[in-house]
């Protein structure tokens, strides 16, 4: 298997955190794994996109036109890095409302500022939020739930409880959005 994922957000957005949660189940699907972060400035609410590779490669970093999937945490930042995404079968799962382009790939949209504004989920979980989604939209995606949940668990087990009530919510509701 090779699978490339670029997750893309901002500072203080937990895509960080989503690539540990992903290191962590590619370790117990006994895949390869390569991932990269690039922080940039962060820190101060600037662009963060990091790189994930799943199966056997050799450097971390994806070229243009290579990633199957971009998990975006924000509009914007889905746009700044739409060009790493294969062209007709990337899978684009993003944060934004009915008003994102259309775009040349499989698009999701998922409205999780708007969810977290009306007290669907906590915005601190909105990260964990895009990745059940990712769950229940991507046929592709080389993970499992529990996969998903071990890995959750094994990064911060006081906030795992939270944290996988918030991934089976966006399941559930985002296998119902169109």
């Amino acid at each position: 298997m090779k699978y490339q994922i670029v997750i893309a957000g901002v500072g203080g957005q937990g895509a960080v955190f989503l690539v540990k949660v992903l290191s962590i189940a590619a370790s117990l699907a006994n895949y390869k794994f390569l991932g990269t972060e690039n922080h940039g400035m962060s820190q101060r609410g600037g662009s963060v996109s990091c790189y994930v590779k799943i199966g056997n490669f050799f450097a971390p970093a994806i070229d243009e036109a290579q990633a199957d999937l971009l998990i975006a945490l924000e509009g914007a930042e889905a746009l700044r890095n739409i060009q790493f995404l294969k062209p007709k079968s990337g899978t684009i799962i993003v944060n934004a409302d009915a008003s994102f382009p259309t775009v040349d790939a499989n698009l999701f949209l998922i409205d999780a500022f708007k969810k977290a504004k009306d007290k669907e989920f906590p915005i601190n979980a909105l990260n964990v939020y895009m990745l059940g989604a990712t769950l229940a939209k991507d046929p592709n995606f080389p993970f499992t739930c529990k996969q998903i949940e071990d890995a959750i668990t094994q990064i911060n087990p006081k906030l795992a409880q939270q944290n996988i009530a918030v991934l089976h919510q966006a399941i559930k509701n985002t296998k119902v959005e169109k």
